[in-house]
Parts: C-alpha cells; structure tokens; sequence
C-alpha cells in the first residue's frame, strides 16, 4: 500500500505521494501549514478517479474535473498533473521518458492514494 509522507521543507511543509516499492509517484506544492498540506492530501484522496486528458495528442478531447492531465515538458519528458474539480492542480509527477511509464504513474496514484496511510518525517 502505498503513503503520503509529509515533510517539512525551508519554505513551508509538503508531501509526496509513495508507492509501495518506495518510489514517489506524485508531489504537492510547498504549503505555507500542516492544515493546508493535511487538505491537499485529503483533496488528492477525493480526486484521484478522475479521468485522463492526453494533452500530447493533437486535438485532445478535453475532460472535466477532476482529471489528470498528461503532457511533455521543455525536455521532452512526459509528466502529469491532477487537477481538483475546482482546477486547481493539486500533485505533479516526476519526468518519464515514456508515455507508457506516465500513465503507469496515473494508475499507480488511482491504486494507493485513496487507502495511502499519511507518514509524517
């Protein structure tokens, strides 16, 4: 099962989102306290069915909130975000170098987020 760990960064708090095999899957912005931080993780929880918007396709059908939207970075990589069902994005991935290994991140957040025990460090 997978877990939310919190830590306290230089500017604030935040937290990522770990697989089992101890790999993050996704991260949070840096929020300014552990209540708001808390919310983000609870607002992840809530939000992680949404569905799937492939922004690397051309004319991609757009979804509604809540989803997760794939797309490249200025290196080429492929990352997503999840979006809340106000917009707001709520977790970012890592850089993949495959489309096929980002949407394996996407189910992986599907699969752990919603039962993820939260770890403080």
């Amino acid at each position: 099962m997978g877990k939310f760990v919190v830590r306290e960064t230089k500017t604030g708090i935040k937290f990522d989102l770990k697989a089992t095999n101890g790999e993050v899957i996704a991260s949070s912005e840096v929020y300014k306290s552990e209540k708001s931080c808390m919310n983000g993780i609870a607002s992840v929880k809530k939000n992680s069915v949404g569905a799937v918007e492939d922004q690397t396709v051309e004319g991609f059908e757009k979804v509604k909130h809540p989803k997760f939207e794939v797309y490249t970075d200025k290196a080429g990589e492929f990352r997503f975000r999840l979006k809340a069902t106000n917009g707001q994005i709520i977790a970012v991935s890592e850089g993949y170098k495959t489309k096929t290994s980002c949407m394996n991140g996407i189910e992986s957040v599907k699969k752990n987020a919603p039962e993820a025990q939260i770890v403080k460090e």
